[in-house]
């Protein structure tokens, strides 16, 4: 059963990275635009941002095997239509067929394991061996995207999800128990609606700036129906006895953990789309070579993030706060140097920076995101948190493509030159992670939380794992610790 869902955790996270790295020979295949590039990642991550609750909502309600399944099946279907998009517009709304059976598998395994384990001590060894495979996926998507991109072409990155899917249906079929909560959410049509248009609206007017100008009504227009609805979407949740979006939790330590979580994946996700196009194309390197130059940050991810969780655990947020913040922002401040012939060693330093970042940055964005809170709140608040780093995603690689237009078809020194923009935006985002990091608890506040007097019903946390940890408090009704 724990492979089965460790699974699902590879297909989702593997999906990015790996299709970061064919991103460019998209590019040279039907000339896309930047914009359709954007979109190839955005689309993704814009609707796993969206309907991430909706959908642990679904599985509690009809049973976590099934919507698993469900979601495998989806993921499957929307792996072929991505291998057979005939241009960039099928390519995009592939990816959001893709997206959709993604909502239905990370978080639904995350409460599939919290369920089948109910002994404390062997449900976090298993939610251990869950999280890991999220580092061990960053660490590989790059090399097995270059490789598949180099020996097959860009539509193998698609093809190979499916006999994987296959092998995850017969498995979730064989050993996954089904399970359901005990009280189900109900669905909010209203406040699913509300959130979309605040997502799509502001990442679709991003995008649409580095094509048309920010005076266009294709970005302003937008733009101004998200602003609208963020006032309609707080009124609307706070008014629900059982809402979409839990305003009511947005205080103090959950909305720092929310800005960490927007700002940290935010400035990744933009990295990840600059410099797979910087590696291959202003340096000509080949998919696999630019996929080992991002072998280091993924390494370090995959060494440091269990460690940074225990940290955390002992010592609280603050100090690998500081640690990610301070790696951050002296990766952006050394990357305006790189110009079309640094030396790789350089190269692959800076990158290790970024490396360190985000695998100190997730378990304190975790702790902070529950702090203060009773254990029966626990999966809620990492769900928010979760949320914010998949709109970060998109936000990040929409501004990304703004800032990297004018550069992507000159290429050379003029594209080293628009990059420059995405690093002082990591500079800026290190700079906001350390402050944040600085002005926290130095030491964990779990123990002031109220115990929830009953174990509540698993909500399904994490589209990345990430919440991984708060779904176990949930489900034990203990403090977070």
């Amino acid at each position: 059963m724990l492979a089965v869902c460790c699974l699902s955790m590879a297909l989702v996270v593997l999906d990015v990275s790996v299709v970061n790295v064919a991103l460019p020979a998209v590019h040279r295949d039907w000339g896309a635009s930047v914009a359709a590039l954007q979109w190839t990642v955005d689309a993704y991550t814009l609707v796993l941002a969206a309907f991430l609750l909706p959908a642990g909502a679904a599985a509690d309600r009809w049973g976590r095997r099934r919507v698993f399944v469900l979601g495998l099946l989806v993921f499957g279907l929307g792996s072929a239509l991505c291998a057979l998009a005939p241009g960039a517009g099928a390519l995009v709304a592939a990816r959001a067929v893709q997206a959709v059976g993604g909502t239905m598998l990370n978080p639904v395994a995350m409460g599939i394991v919290a369920t089948t384990f109910p002994e404390p001590a062997e449900r976090a060894r298993a939610i251990g061996v869950f999280g890991s495979v999220s580092g061990l996926s960053l660490a590989l998507g790059p090399v097995l995207g270059g490789a598949l991109v180099d020996g097959w072409g860009w539509r193998a990155v698609f093809w190979v999800n499916l006999p994987v899917v296959a092998a995850g249906v017969a498995g979730a079929l064989r050993w996954v128990p089904e399970s359901r909560a005990e009280r189900a959410r109900r669905f909010d049509p209203v406040g699913q609606l509300l959130v979309v248009l605040v997502l799509g609206g502001t990442v679709f007017a991003l995008i649409s700036a580095g094509r048309s100008g920010w005076s266009a009504p294709s970005v302003w227009g937008p733009l101004a129906l998200a602003a609208a609805a963020v006032p309609v979407l707080g009124r609307y949740e706070a008014r629900r006895a059982d809402p979409l979006l839990e305003v009511r939790l947005l205080r103090g330590p959950v909305v720092a953990a929310l800005v960490l979580a927007f700002a940290a994946l935010g400035a990744f996700a933009a990295f990840l789309f600059a410099a797979t196009l910087y590696l291959q194309g202003v340096r000509g390197m080949s998919a696999l070579d630019a996929g080992l130059c991002l072998v280091p940050a993924g390494v370090l991810i995959l060494l440091l993030s269990p460690r940074t969780g225990r940290v955390v655990g002992r010592c609280g947020p603050r100090g690998p706060l500081l640690v990610s913040g301070t790696a951050l922002a002296l990766a952006g401040a050394l990357l305006p140097a790189v110009g079309p012939r640094t030396p790789v060693p350089a190269l692959l330093a800076v990158f290790a920076l970024v490396g360190v970042f985000q695998g100190t940055v997730n378990p304190p964005i975790t702790d902070t995101a529950v702090s203060g809170l009773p254990g029966s709140m626990a999966s809620t608040a990492a769900a928010l948190a979760s949320t914010a780093r998949q709109t970060g995603s998109a936000v990040g690689v929409a501004v990304a493509g703004v800032l990297l237009a004018p550069g992507v078809a000159a290429g050379g020194a003029r594209f080293t030159a628009a990059a420059h923009g995405v690093w002082w935006l990591l500079l800026a985002a290190g700079v906001l992670i350390a402050v944040l990091g600085a002005a926290g608890p130095g030491a964990r506040r779990g123990a002031a939380a109220a115990p929830a007097p009953a174990p509540a019903p698993v909500a399904p946390v994490a589209a990345d794992g990430a919440g991984a940890g708060a779904g176990r408090q949930a489900q034990s009704g203990q403090s977070p610790r």
